[in-house]
C-alpha cells in the first residue's frame, strides 16, 4: 500500500502521525538550531550538498521526517534501511546499487538508515568503504547516544546532529494543524477540540509528536458526534486518550538520570534525588540498583560525618528486598532523605584511594617487626615481635609504628569538622594522635 495514496478508506488505515509528516522544511516543526533559515542543515539541503550525517535525539522529535524531507529535496537517489532487519547483505547491494547509479547517471544515492545504533561492528564495516569513498551519503537515524553506542569510524566520518524534544508550543500547533487539515489529517471529522485537551495532550505527550498525533486521533475517532455532526473532544476525552506521559528513556537518557540522581544525593537536594529516583523506577529501572548507588554514597559523601547513614541504606536494600513493591519504595525514599540532609564528608573516600595509590606504587612495604607473626616467624621475628605494645595494656590506645618505614609518617583519613567527625577528631586529639 502507498502510505501516500488517502483515497477512500485507505486513508483511515495509515496512523494521523504518518499522513501529517512535513513534506518540506517550511512545515517542519521545532529543532530551529538546525533547520533555521541562517542554519548549517537548511543551506546544506538547499544546495543539494549535505554529506554524510547522523540525526540522533528522543522519539517523535522529528528524526525520520527530516531524512525524508531531504529525499524530497535532494536530486539524488535515495534508499531507506532499517538496521533491526538489514544485514551485510543489504548493505552491500544498496553500495553496489550506488556504485552503478552514479556511473549511468552521475547521482548520488542516500542512505537512511533508521535506528543506526542497533548495526553491530560487522555490518558498519560493510558500510566504512563506501562512505569513506562517497559511494553513499549516509544518513543515520537514532535515539541513543552515537558516541557511545556506535562504530567511532562511522561517527567520525558523520556530522552530528542533535534534535531535542519538541515544545508544548510546537506540539499545539501540529495537532491545531491536524485538526484543520482535510487532506492527510482530521479536517474531514468536524472535531472541536477544546483547548484544555490540546493542552493536555501537549502536555503529557513529553515532547514526543507521534504519541501527540496518537492521542488526538484517538480522541477524535471514539467521541461520538453530536446531533450536528460535530465531535466535541473535551479535557476528559484527551485525558482518556493519553491518559498520561511515557516514562520510557533510551540509553543515554537513562545514564543521564542515574548521574542526575547520584549528583543529588551528593547536593544534598533530596527533592531532586527522590523525583529521579521514581522517574528512573518508573521507566523500569530496577529499585535494587538504586538502592546499591544510596549505600555507595551514604559511604563515599557522607562517611564518617553520619556513620548512620550507612546503617540506614544498608537496612533500606534489605527492607525493599524483604518486602518488595510498591512498600519497598517507602524505605528507599527514607534512605535518599537521610542521605541527602545528613552532614557530608568524603574523608573516607580520600583516605580510600590515598592507601590505594601507595599499596600500589610503594616497593619497600616491609611490615614493621613488632607486627610480624609471632607464631610462624623466624626465631629473630619473635623476639622483636615481643616490643609489640597490646593497646588494652595501655587503657586502648598506645603510640607506636604501624605503618612500613618507607611510609610511616602517612597520613590518609583526616577528619572533618562536621557531624561525628568533630567528635573523631577530638578523641585523636584526647590520645595524642597526629594528624
Amino acid at each position: 500500500m502507498d502510505l501516500f495514496d488517502y483515497s477512500n478508506d485507505k486513508k483511515t488505515l495509515v496512523p494521523l502521525a504518518e499522513r501529517m509528516r512535513a513534506r518540506n522544511l517550511n512545515e517542519f516543526l521545532g529543532q530551529s538550531h538546525i533547520v533555521s533559515e541562517t542554519g548549517l542543515l537548511r543551506r546544506a539541503i538547499k544546495l543539494d550538498r549535505l554529506g554524510s550525517c547522523i540525526f540522533w535525539g528522543p522519539p517523535g522529535c522529528g528524526k525520520t521526517t527530516l531524512a525524508n524531507v531531504i529525499a524530497s529535496s535532494t536530486s539524488g537517489a535515495f534508499v531507506k534501511l532499517n538496521a533491526v532487519n538489514s544485514g551485510v547483505a543489504e548493505v552491500k547491494q544498496v553500495v553496489e546499487n550506488a556504485k552503478q547509479t552514479a556511473k549511468l547517471y552521475g547521482k548520488k544515492t542516500y542512505l537512511l538508515l533508521d535506528e543506526c545504533h542497533r548495526f553491530n561492528k560487522t555490518q558498519s564495516d560493510s558500510l566504512l568503504p563506501a562512505i569513506e569513498q562517497g559511494d553513499i551519503i549516509f544518513i543515520g537515524s537514532t535515539t541513543e547516544n552515537p558516541y557511545a553506542s556506535m562504530t567511532p569510524a562511522i561517527v567520525s566520518r558523520c556530522r552530528v546532529f542533535e534534535l531535542k524534544r519538541l515544545s508544548k508550543e510546537d506540539i499545539k500547533t501540529a495537532l491545531n494543524r491536524a485538526l484543520n487539515d482535510k487532506e492527510r489529517g482530521l479536517g474531514e471529522y468536524k472535531a472541536n477540540v477544546s483547548e484544555d485537551a490540546i493542552e493536555h495532550i501537549a502536555k503529557l505527550s513529553a515532547g514526543d509528536l507521534r504519541v501527540a498525533y496518537n492521542a488526538l486521533e484517538l480522541a477524535v475517532l471514539t467521541t461520538n458526534p453530536n446531533s450536528d455532526g460535530v465531535i466535541n473532544v473535551e479535557l476528559k476525552d484527551a485525558e482518556e486518550s493519553i491518559q498520561q506521559k511515557a516514562l520510557s528513556y533510551d540509553e543515554g537518557l537513562y545514564y543521564d538520570m542515574l548521574s542526575a540522581f547520584c549528583k543529588s544525593l551528593r547536593g544534598s537536594d533530596a527533592n531532586a534525588a527522590l523525583y529521579y529516583m521514581q522517574r528512573l523506577i518508573q521507566g523500569g529501572c530496577d529499585p535494587l540498583l538504586l538502592a546499591r548507588r544510596i549505600i555507595a554514597h551514604s559511604a563515599e559523601d557522607v562517611g564518617m560525618a553520619d556513620p548512620n547513614a550507612l546503617v540506614v541504606a544498608t537496612n533500606a536494600l534489605v527492607a525493599y528486598e524483604k518486602i518488595g513493591m510498591p512498600e519497598g519504595l517507602l524505605p528507599l525514599s527514607e534512605a535518599v532523605v537521610y542521605v541527602c540532609e545528613a552532614e557530608k564528608s568524603n574523608s573516607v573516600y580520600l583516605a580510600m584511594h590515598g592507601a590505594g595509590e601507595d599499596a600500589k606504587n610503594i616497593k619497600d612495604d616491609t611490615v614493621p617487626p613488632h607486627l610480624k607473626n609471632a607464631v610462624y616467624g623466624s626465631t629473630e621475628d619473635k623476639n622483636l615481635s615481643k616490643k609489640y605494645k597490646y593497646p588494652h595494656d595501655f587503657g586502648g590506645y598506645v603510640e607506636q609504628q604501624y605503618l612500613p618505614n618507607s611510609i610511616k609518617d602517612k597520613v590518609y583519613y583526616i577528619p572533618s569538622d562536621k557531624g561525628y567527625e568533630k567528635k573523631v577528631k577530638e578523641i585523636r586529639k584526647n590520645k595524642g594522635k597526629k594528624y
